[in-house]
């Protein structure tokens, strides 16, 4: 089911190659607090890449719905918009995408200390880490250009 859209006309997207299917906007990085607070928008019916989670998180869907995957590939959780979700470091690896519309999503990561992000192979094996440093590098990127 469709949900109203979230106005994002102020919001620059930014992609990261080699990752498919998502987008992001960074909104602060706090290095003294441990916290990278950031958007990411999910395409429609599309799966971003296997990852899990390295810090704890909170998130808050603004837009359409967040389809959360196993790693085999099955619907482990649909959280549609408004849905507020508080977790931990660590869990099951897991790929997440839009349903039938782009998802957008606020998300909080929180007393970060490592990867906040370690992107895995169909193996589980770490292939990328996105921590406090890349995304600072990324949001001084984002700042440099604009909003």
């Amino acid at each position: 089911m469709a949900t109203f859209a979230f106005d994002d006309r102020h919001i620059t997207w930014r992609t990261v190659d080699g990752f498919d299917h998502a987008a992001y906007h960074i909104l602060n990085v706090d290095e003294n607090a441990r916290i990278v607070d950031l958007l990411f928008k999910f395409a429609a019916n599309e799966r971003i890449a296997l990852h899990r989670h390295g810090a704890a998180y909170r998130t808050l869907v603004l837009q359409g719905e967040l389809r959360i995957y196993r790693s085999d590939g099955t619907l482990k959780e649909i959280r549609p918009v408004g849905s507020y979700v508080a977790g931990q470091a660590g869990g099951e690896p897991h790929t997440e995408g839009g349903g039938n519309q782009d998802v957008i999503v606020y998300f909080t990561n929180r007393d970060i200390d490592g990867p906040v992000y370690e992107i895995l192979d169909e193996s589980h094996a770490v292939i990328a880490t996105f921590g406090m440093p890349e995304f600072k590098a990324l949001f001084e990127a984002q700042g440099a250009r604009g909003a």
